[in-house]
This record gives C-alpha cells, sequence and structure tokens, in this order.
C-alpha cells in the first residue's frame, strides 16, 4: 500500500472533517474518542477550519495524516502540546513540557499494515523536535476495553504510568496513561 505520511494544510479542512466523521463510526468509537458522530456533524465548518490552521501553524498542535497515492486519507494522528503548570484535557497539570497524542485513526483496510507505526513515527519525530518547549516525554491515554490499540502503542514503545481517569462518559471505567521519555 503506497502513501505519503505528511502534515495537515490549511485547505484540507474537508478532508479533515470527513475523517473525523469516519473514524466516529467505526465499532470502537465510543472507546477511542470523547465525542460522538453526532456531536462532530453538529460542529460548523469553521470549527473545522480552525482544527487546520491550528495544526498548520505547527506550535502548539500538530495532526499528520496518510495519504494513498489516490489521494484518500487512511489513518491520521493528532499532538498537542502540554506546558508544565498549565491544566491538561484531562485536568492534570504536568510537570514537565510534553506531547499528548490524540485523534489516533487507521481506516480498516489499512489496520496491520505497519501505517499506525508510521504515523507514530511522525509523530514523536515532531514532538522530540520541538526547541521551544523542548518536550520531555510524550503521553497518550488508551480505554482499557481498547486492547488493539494499547497492543499497537506498546509496539512503538508506550508504557503504562499508572495514570488513570475516569473515562469519558463511563466513569466505572478508566483511560490508562500510557508515556515514552526522551531518551
Amino acid at each position: 500500500m503506497k502513501h505519503t505520511i505528511r502534515a495537515v494544510r490549511h485547505e484540507d479542512w474537508t478532508k479533515i472533517k470527513a475523517l473525523r466523521l469516519d473514524a466516529l463510526r467505526d465499532p470502537v468509537a465510543h472507546l477511542a474518542f470523547h465525542e460522538t458522530h453526532e456531536q462532530a456533524t453538529a460542529r460548523p465548518d469553521g470549527f473545522w477550519q480552525d482544527r487546520a490552521a491550528g495544526s498548520v501553524e505547527g506550535t502548539t498542535a500538530q495532526q499528520f495524516v496518510a495519504e494513498a497515492a489516490d489521494g484518500r486519507w487512511l489513518g491520521t494522528v493528532s499532538v498537542l502540546v502540554e506546558l508544565p503548570g498549565v491544566e491538561s484535557f484531562f485536568d492534570d497539570v504536568p510537570e514537565v513540557s510534553q506531547t499528548h497524542i490524540v485523534g489516533v485513526f487507521v481506516r480498516p483496510e489499512a489496520r496491520g499494515t505497519g501505517l499506525a507505526e508510521e504515523l507514530f513515527q511522525a509523530a514523536l519525530e515532531w514532538s522530540w523536535s520541538l526547541t521551544e518547549p523542548q518536550v520531555e516525554r510524550v503521553r497518550l491515554f488508551v480505554h482499557e476495553d481498547n486492547a488493539r490499540a494499547e497492543a499497537m502503542y506498546g509496539k512503538v514503545g508506550f508504557k503504562h504510568t499508572g495514570l488513570s481517569v475516569p473515562a469519558a462518559g463511563d466513569a466505572t471505567r478508566s483511560d490508562n496513561e500510557l508515556a515514552l521519555l526522551r531518551s
């Protein structure tokens, strides 16, 4: 499967929206994402345009996509910068500069091909390349019942940190933090 891994561009906002909506239709979307298809569908075009613009700026966030030779998007991963002393999405306050990987999705036909690992490589390279701030760790959260995703994260070196937060929509379940430290 020939593809290119690249950062998104301003004009990609319609593809960003379409891929996100497809991701939210996945059978395990309820484990992997903190919004529903209905919520995402209701967002105005300006939301998706702003999302693309924020990623293009590339200082506080970056989104990478795997693009097939025919232009189809096969997968994506986003990376958010989290600064020490500033409350994060999960209401914790990082002690060091870090990035947070979110929005991981690979289309079913591209799973098991190594594409996810390539997307993660791009995300990690971007994270480690930042100089202001210099990132000391990269983290992500995975639902306790999402074994497939957790196995893939382990393949690229992420390890459990011991931090768990209540899962979105079901406080009886947990999202577990995995992290990779700067070597």
